[in-house]
């Protein structure tokens, strides 16, 4: 398919840590992402509770039960794109394509048959759009024996690289995971732990608040060094790239195995978990940056001052900031990633980096669902 600079695409995900659909409208005018407008979908409560519970390893699910959901999932993507496209004022008929990541259940990138889930039946989204919608993004790379994940590296290298300067974008999501644009043009990426996932999780069940606004609760507490030191001992933190991982790994259940758990106040564990996030963040980019001038953040965790002020600590003389700084909306940027693959895929273009998921090379990401419109036509 030749390129239009004209064209505009929708990207759609929904994190790790499901606290909404996440839908962008962008076009491309050189190649370059311009975000021209966003939306946060919320996700019905029921909805969001299930799979939370999914992702956290609960497997007591039917295989009607398993169909159902990513049906119903589907429909809550859709949901977000149509009202992307009311809110903008934008016909479907504009639209190139979707690329939707859906939402991740499972991820495990290792042992003998790999494998990633994500639900989210595009076919759903390209009925009920009548988009094309590309989707299924992760496997292929998985196939070559890489790891899936992060798949935002080389939007980000596009975007925030500076010829001469070591850049580290950090984007903290559900799990935090950092992009090292070196001085030289290398690209380096990988997932460096847990970031809002566990401080929701632990908010959620404590004091039935989806997030911990600003990061105020966990500053009424204080840390445990026990209880740090031996979540920072987890073997995952040990681990050289390529690697990744998710919320079925770093959930309640691998908190509550730590015994010091039981003894401390909970505001004093939302505390430790913050200090948690930060460190094996900082650990990471001193471990593989280590001439790094800008830390550019993205993702919830921006909005969490306590996070940021504790970061910028732990990371100087290094200067930590938003990508808001450079005209990169922080809370889109993900969704941007999955238009820009898309229109990777329909032009025949890779979309991985095999520097950072340690894939055999270079590959064509996803598949393409074909809308009715594209089927009348």
């Amino acid at each position: 398919m030749d390129d239009d600079a004209s064209a505009v695409y929708i990207g759609l995900i929904s994190g790790t840590s499901a606290d909404s659909i996440d839908s962008v409208l962008v076009s491309f005018p050189r190649g370059t992402p311009q975000l021209l407008a966003s939306h946060s979908h919320p996700w019905p409560s029921a909805l969001r509770e299930r799979l939370l519970a999914l992702a956290q390893g609960d497997t007591a699910i039917t295989l009607d039960t398993f169909g159902r959901l990513d049906v119903e999932i589907g429909h809550g993507f859709a949901d977000a794109a149509c009202a992307l496209l009311e809110i903008s004022g934008t016909p479907a008929a504009a639209v190139r394509a979707i690329g939707s990541h859906g939402q991740t259940l499972r991820h495990r990138p290792t042992g003998d048959y790999p494998f990633t889930l994500q639900l989210g039946d595009p076919s759903v989204i390209a009925e009920r759009c009548s988009i094309d919608v590309v989707a299924d993004f992760r496997r292929a790379d998985i196939a070559a024996g890489g790891q899936g994940a992060p798949l935002l590296p080389a939007l980000h290298a596009m975007l925030l690289a500076r010829p001469g300067h070591t850049r580290v974008v950090l984007n903290l999501g559900g799990i935090a995971n950092i992009t090292v644009l070196g001085a030289d043009g290398s690209v380096l990426g990988f997932d460096t732990g847990p970031a809002n996932g566990l401080l929701d999780a632990w908010c959620l069940r404590q004091r039935g608040e989806s997030f911990d606004r600003d990061g105020a609760y966990a500053t009424s507490g204080y840390c445990d060094d026990e209880l740090l030191n031996a979540l920072l001992d987890d073997d995952y933190f040990a681990l050289a790239p390529p690697k990744s991982t998710g919320r079925e790994y770093f959930h309640l259940e691998w908190l509550a195995t730590h015994s010091r758990l039981a003894t401390l106040a909970p505001n004093d564990v939302q505390a430790t978990l913050l200090e948690l996030t930060a460190r094996s963040i900082a650990r990471a980019i001193a471990r593989h940056a280590t001439d790094v001038d800008e830390v550019l953040a993205c993702g919830g965790g921006v909005h969490n001052g306590a996070l940021m002020r504790r970061l910028t600590e732990l990371l100087a003389p290094s200067v930590v900031m938003s990508t808001s700084r450079y005209g990169i909306d922080p809370d889109f940027l993900e969704a941007t990633a999955f238009a820009w693959l898309a229109r990777q895929r329909l032009l025949g273009l890779p979309g991985n980096l095999p520097s950072v998921t340690g894939a055999r090379g270079y590959r064509v990401l996803g598949a393409i669902y074909s809308s009715p419109a594209a089927g009348s036509s």
